[in-house]
């Protein structure tokens, strides 16, 4: 599997003010290693789309798409577990 471009979307800005500051490695740890393997073992695919996946770090959740045509990884949110799937 070759390596695959991260792009956070605008809305992530505001995400990481709301993470506890001892999860930030983590996640962005977590981001990175997408690049090498968006398809995780402890990701989960989002009901009723087609590419949209969930990943837990601790409380938190990464909510991401995967485009293997352009090999691309978005990211959309980073949010507590009881904020990640409100609309």
């Amino acid at each position: 599997m070759g390596s695959y471009k991260i792009e956070p979307r605008s809305s992530l800005e505001h995400d990481p003010r709301k993470v506890d500051r001892q999860f930030i490695p983590k996640v962005l740890n977590v981001i990175e290693s997408l690049a090498e393997n968006p398809f995780p073992v402890q990701s989960g695919k989002m009901k009723g789309s087609e590419s949209s996946y969930r990943l837990r770090v601790g409380d938190y959740r990464i909510i991401y798409q995967v485009d293997t045509d352009n090999k691309r990884v978005i990211i959309y949110h980073v949010r507590h577990r009881r904020d990640a799937y409100k609309r």
